[in-house]
C-alpha cells in the first residue's frame, strides 16, 4: 500500500461526523489542516486543496487534502491528492497551487521537502518546487521533478526557505511566484516563467520586505486588479507597527504598479488583510466572470487551540470576494452565501439602550448585519455564543473610532491572545458591521468590507444567545438570517 493509499484508507475509516464540525466552513475529514492550496476552478468545479495530516490533530508530514464545491459554500470531501512518497518530497508535500494545462489536465505545483544528514551530523533541508498532474481526483507526480531546484536561485538565496509556489498563465506562458529569503535573510518573493510547466527560468525578485515586514514571506499570490497589481504574502515574525500590524505571523497586501520590463512591483501601500486573531496563508482564484475570490487558514501558528476531545484541528475562512476601489481593498463573503440564508429577522430604527436581546436574533450559524445609525452613546457592544458563563464580544468605542474584541470567556484554558483592537480606518456617519458565525468562528466585516476581523473560539455549541449593550441610546438597523445547507 502506498503512503497515499494508506492516508485515504485512514481518512475513510476515521471520518468525523458532520454534526461535530462547522456547517459551511471547510474543515479536514479528520486530523490536521493548515494552508489552503490549489484554490482553483477546474472543469466547472471549485477545487480546494490544503495542508493535511490525517493521522493526528497536530502538524505532521504534510499531505494534500482535497474538496470541491459548485458555489464556494457547500463542500464535498474527496480523497487526499498527494502524500510524501518520493525522495524529493519525503519530508512533506508543502503548500502550492493549481492551474489547468494546455491538454486539459489539472496541474498541482507544490513544494517538495527533502531532509538529509550532513557528515557533521547536522540536518540539511532542501525545498524545491514539484509538479503532479491529474483529472481532478487522481494525480501523478512527473518524472522531471523537482521542476525548479533550489540550485536555480541566485547565489546566496536560501535553499531551506524556498516554498509555496503560486502559478498562473498569461498568454502562452506560465508564471510562478514563491516565497524566499535573500542573502541577508530577509523575506522576498521570486518570479519564474515557463512555456510547459516543467522547464522553468528564474526572472527576478518581484518584491522584498526591505527589512521591515517580518522575516520569511510565505504563501505569495500575485494578480491584477484594475490598473493596479496586488501581492499577497504572509510574513513571519512581524513586529507591531502602530495600529496596522500586530506581533507575529499575519497576512498583508502590497498594492502598486508592476513593471513588466524589470519584473518588479513598485508598492504604493502595504495593508493588513485581517485584524483578527486567526488568519493566515491566503490564496485566491479568478472566476470566469472575473471575480477575485480569496480564502485563508483561520488559525495562527502562535495560537493553535482546540478542545481536548476534538478529533480535528483547523478550518478555512468563508471565501471572500476582493474588490479594489479608491485605494481600498474590500473583502466580503462570496455572494453565494446569500442563497443559503433562511428565517429573516429585520428590524429598522430599533433603539438599543442598556442590555437587551432582540427577539429572533440568536444562534451560532448565521449572517447578521448591524447598522448603527446614530444616537447618544460612547460604547456599543455585541456579545454572542453566550450562555451564563461564556461569551465572545465586539465592542465599538465611538470616541476613538476603535473596535475591541474579547474572547476571554470563551472557555479556553490556554494562555493565548484573547483581546485585540482595531481602528475603524474610514469612519462613516453610520457604522455597518456584518458578522458571519459558524459554530466555532466569527468573521466581522466593517463598512461593507473595508476591513475584516477573523477569530475562532470553542464556547459550548449550546451557547446560543446574542446580547446588545449600549451605555446610552443607539438607533440601529438589524438584519439577521440563519445559514442552512441542504
Amino acid at each position: 500500500m502506498t503512503p497515499l493509499e494508506r492516508a485515504n484508507q485512514y481518512q475513510d475509516g476515521h471520518r468525523i461526523k458532520k454534526e461535530e464540525k462547522p456547517v459551511f466552513h471547510v474543515t479536514p475529514p479528520v486530523g490536521w489542516m493548515n494552508d489552503p492550496n490549489g484554490f482553483s476552478v477546474y472543469q466547472g468545479k471549485v477545487h480546494l486543496f490544503y495542508q493535511y495530516h490525517p493521522y493526528s490533530e497536530e502538524w505532521g508530514p504534510m499531505h494534500w487534502g482535497h474538496c470541491i464545491s459548485d458555489d464556494f459554500i457547500d463542500w464535498k470531501e474527496l480523497p487526499a491528492a498527494l502524500a510524501p512518497d518520493q525522495e524529493y518530497d519525503a519530508a512533506g508535500c508543502f503548500s502550492g497551487s493549481a492551474v489547468e494545462t494546455a491538454d486539459g489536465r489539472q496541474a498541482l505545483v507544490y513544494t517538495g521537502v527533502k531532509e538529509t544528514q550532513r557528515e557533521d551530523g547536522t540536518k540539511e533541508v532542501l525545498q524545491q518546487q514539484c509538479l503532479a498532474t491529474g483529472d481532478g481526483i487522481c494525480y501523478n507526480k512527473v518524472k522531471e521533478n523537482p521542476i525548479i531546484s533550489c540550485g536555480q536561485l541566485p547565489d546566496g538565496f536560501s535553499k531551506e526557505d524556498f516554498r509555496d509556489p503560486k502559478v498562473w498563465k498569461e498568454g502562452e506562458r506560465y508564471y510562478l511566484v514563491a516565497g524566499s529569503r535573500n542573502k541577508q535573510g530577509n523575506g522576498q518573493v521570486v518570479l519564474f516563467t515557463s512555456e510547459n510547466l516543467t522547464d522553468w527560468k528564474y526572472v527576478s525578485v518581484l518584491a522584498d520586505n526591505q527589512g521591515r515586514y517580518g522575516t520569511m514571506w510565505e504563501c505569495p499570490d500575485f494578480f491584477q486588479m484594475g490598473n493596479k497589481h496586488v501581492l499577497l504574502v504572509s510574513p513571519m515574525d512581524m513586529q507591531a507597527d502602530g495600529k496596522e500590524f500586530h506581533n507575529g505571523n499575519q497576512s498583508i497586501a502590497l498594492i502598486g504598479n508592476y513593471d513588466r520590463k524589470t519584473f518588479r512591483l513598485a508598492k504604493e501601500q502595504v495593508v493588513l488583510l485581517d485584524y483578527g486573531t486567526d488568519f493566515y496563508a491566503t490564496q485566491t482564484l479568478q472566476t470566469k466572470n472575473g471575480r477575485r475570490i480569496m480564502i485563508a487558514w483561520m488559525q495562527s501558528w502562535d495560537m493553535i487551540i482546540q478542545p481536548a476531545s476534538q478529533r480535528w484541528n483547523g478550518m478555512m475562512t468563508v471565501p471572500r470576494e476582493l474588490t479594489l476601489k479608491d485605494g481600498v481593498l474590500y473583502q466580503n463573503p462570496v455572494r453565494e452565501l446569500e442563497k443559503y440564508r433562511t428565517d429573516p429577522v429585520l428590524c429598522s430604527n430599533r433603539e438599543i439602550s442598556g442590555t437587551c436581546m432582540v427577539p429572533g436574533v440568536q444562534g451560532r450559524v448565521l449572517d447578521l448585519t448591524l447598522e448603527i445609525l446614530g444616537g447618544d452613546f460612547k460604547q456599543f457592544s455585541i456579545q454572542f455564543a453566550k450562555d451564563e458563563t461564556h461569551f465572545i464580544q465586539f465592542c465599538y468605542q465611538r470616541a476613538n473610532q476603535k473596535i475591541e474584541y474579547d474572547r476571554t470567556y470563551s472557555g479556553m484554558v490556554r494562555d493565548v491572545v484573547c483581546q485585540r483592537s482595531m481602528p475603524v480606518k474610514k469612519p462613516e456617519k453610520t457604522l455597518k458591521l456584518r458578522l458571519i458565525l459558524d459554530i466555532f468562528s466569527a468573521e466581522l466585516f466593517i463598512n461593507d468590507g473595508a476591513q475584516a476581523f477573523s477569530s475562532i473560539y470553542f464556547t459550548p455549541p449550546s451557547a446560543q444567545d446574542i446580547v446588545f449593550t449600549c451605555d446610552g441610546k443607539a438607533l440601529v438597523n438589524i438584519e439577521k438570517y440563519k445559514i442552512a445547507l441542504n
